[in-house]
C-alpha cells in the first residue's frame, strides 16, 4: 500500500481590481477540510508506527507496568528503557530487511532456515497471542465492571460475560470490513485516546514528581516473582512477534530503499511512544500505590486502589486509557493469525475469505474464557508476555545471520555497529527468555493461575 500523496493547490490568480483585492481566502469549511487532509496524510505516513504502538501498549503492558510501579516504584524503569532501545534497533532492522529484499520475515526464515524451526516460531507466536487475548479481554471487562458499579442499581456493575460479548462483537465487526485503511483509522482513534488518557492520568495523580524520579536508579530483582515481572515487561515491549509484524507492515506500505529515512523515523516514533506511555502507567502506580505499600493482584485493583487516591474523574480518564489500550491491542491480535500464516506461506493477505473469518472468530472467542471460567488476568498476561519472549532469541539470530549475507543484502549488509546492537539484543533476550520460562514453570508448579 503506497503512501497517499497530497498536492497543495497553488494560489488562485486574483481578478482585476485597482485596489488589489485578494480573492484567495479559502472559506472556513475548505480550510478545515484541507487541514484534515494534511493530518490524515501525516498519520498515514506513520501508520506502521501507530499499528505497533496499538498492538504493543495493551492491557498486558498496562497491568505489568502498573504492577511494577506499585511493587518497586520507578526502580524497574531501566529494563523498560533498555528494551525500548533494543525494540527500536530491531523494528528498524526487520523493516530494513523487507525494504531491501521485499520479503517478509517468516517466509524468509522458512526459505533460509527450513520449515521446522520456522513453524516453531510461528506456533509460539500464535499460542502466545491466543493466551494473551484471554487476559486482555478479561482485564478490559473487569475494569469496566468495576468502574460501572456506581452506575448500576445493584452495585455489581455490568456483567463481564456481557461485556466480553459486546467487545468481541465490536472488534469482529471492525474486522469484517476487511479494509486496511479502515484498520488504520480504528487504531489511530484507540491509540490517541489511550495516549492522552495515560499522560493526563500521570500528571493528575503524581503528588511529588521528585519522589518518583529518585527511584530511577537501576537495581536487579532479588526474587523469582520480580524476575518474572521483569521478563513480562520486556516481553510486552520487545517480543519477536512485534518485529515480524513490522516486516509485514513495511511490505504493506510498499516502502523501498529510497524510503529508508521514513522507515527510520517511523521506527523511532514507535519506540519512543512505547517508552513514554509505558513509563506514564508505571509512574501513576509509583506515585500513588508504591508510597502506601499497596499492591496489584487482580486487574480491578488498578481501579479500586487508585480511585480513593485520585478521585472519580481521574480514574475515569485512566479507565478510558485501559479500555482503549485493550481494544487497540486486541484488534491487531485478531488480525495476526491470518497475517502470520500468509507471511509463512508467502501468499496474499486475504481477510475476506471464509477460512480467514473463521480463524479470526476463533481468536475472538478466547476473550470469553476468563469471564466464563474465571482466572487471574494479571498473571495470565505476564505469563503470555514471558512466553512470547521465548521465541525472540531465535528470530533475532535468524535476522542477524540474514543481515550479514552479502548475497541477500548487497551494499546494505549489516555494519559492525549494527551487529553490536543485534548481538546485545540477542544476549538480552536469551537472559529474559530463561527468566520468563523458569518463572512460568514456577507459577504452574505453585498453582498461581487458579
Amino acid at each position: 500500500m503506497s503512501d497517499e500523496q497530497l498536492t497543495d493547490s497553488g494560489m488562485a490568480g486574483t481578478k482585476g481590481s485597482v485596489v488589489g483585492t485578494s480573492q484567495t481566502t479559502q472559506p472556513p469549511g475548505n480550510a478545515r477540510s484541507s487541514r484534515l487532509k494534511k493530518l490524515s496524510v501525516y498519520l498515514a505516513a506513520y501508520s506502521p508506527a501507530i499499528f505497533l504502538i496499538g498492538y504493543n501498549i495493551g492491557t498486558g503492558s498496562v497491568t505489568t507496568m502498573a504492577t511494577a510501579g506499585a511493587e518497586h516504584g520507578m526502580m524497574m524503569v531501566w529494563p523498560l528503557l533498555l528494551s525500548c532501545i533494543f525494540t527500536y534497533i530491531l523494528i528498524l532492522t526487520f523493516g530494513r530487511y523487507t525494504v531491501v529484499t521485499g520479503e517478509t520475515s517468516l517466509y524468509t526464515f522458512r526459505k533460509h532456515f527450513g520449515k521446522p524451526l520456522t513453524l516453531f516460531v510461528l506456533g509460539s507466536f500464535l499460542f502466545s497471542e491466543w493466551i494473551s487475548s484471554m487476559g486482555v479481554m478479561a482485564v478490559v471487562c473487569q475494569v469496566i465492571q468495576e468502574w460501572s458499579r456506581p452506575l448500576t442499581p445493584d452495585g455489581q456493575g455490568i456483567n463481564t460475560v456481557i461485556l466480553a460479548l459486546l467487545n468481541g462483537a465490536l472488534l469482529y465487526a471492525f474486522f469484517w470490513t476487511g479494509r486496511h485503511k479502515f484498520f488504520e483509522l480504528v487504531l489511530t482513534v484507540f491509540v490517541t485516546i489511550m495516549g492522552v488518557s495515560f499522560l493526563l492520568s500521570m500528571f493528575m495523580v503524581i503528588p511529588d514528581p521528585m519522589e518518583v524520579l529518585k527511584g530511577l536508579a537501576p537495581a536487579l530483582p532479588r526474587d523469582g516473582q520480580t524476575a518474572l515481572l521483569m521478563a513480562g515487561m520486556v516481553g510486552t515491549t520487545m517480543g519477536a512477534i512485534l518485529f515480524v509484524v513490522r516486516s509485514i507492515l513495511v511490505q504493506e506500505k510498499g516502502w523501498k530503499v529510497t524510503d529508508f529515512k521514513q522507515e527510520k523515523r517511523d521506527a523511532f516514533v514507535s519506540a519512543l511512544l512505547m517508552f513514554l506511555l509505558s513509563a506514564a502507567v508505571m509512574a501513576c502506580a509509583a506515585g500513588t500505590l508504591f508510597p502506601r505499600g499497596l499492591h496489584i493482584v487482580n486487574a480491578i485493583d488498578m481501579v479500586t486502589l487508585l480511585e480513593p487516591l485520585a478521585g472519580r474523574f481521574a480514574i475515569s480518564i485512566f479507565v478510558a486509557g485501559i479500555v482503549s489500550a485493550g481494544l487497540s491491542s486486541l484488534f491487531p491480535i485478531i488480525l495476526l493469525a491470518p497475517w502470520l500464516i500468509a507471511d509463512y506461506k508467502n501468499s496474499p493477505r486475504q481477510l475476506r475469505t471464509p477460512g480467514t473469518r473463521l480463524l479470526v472468530l476463533f481468536t475472538v472467542s478466547f476473550g470469553l474464557v476468563v469471564p466464563i471460567f474465571g482466572g487471574r488476568p494479571v498473571l495470565i498476561m505476564i505469563a503470555s508476555q514471558a512466553l512470547c519472549a521465548a521465541a525472540s532469541p531465535l528470530a533475532i539470530l535468524f535476522m542477524m545471520i540474514l543481515q550479514n549475507r552479502k548475497s541477500i543484502m548487497g551494499e546494505h549488509r549489516a555494519t559492525p555497529w549494527l551487529n553490536f546492537w543485534l548481538g546485545s539484543a540477542l544476549v538480552f533476550t536469551i537472559i529474559i527468555a530463561v527468566i520468563g520460562i523458569v518463572g512460568v514453570v514456577d507459577l504452574f508448579a505453585n498453582g498461581s493461575f487458579s
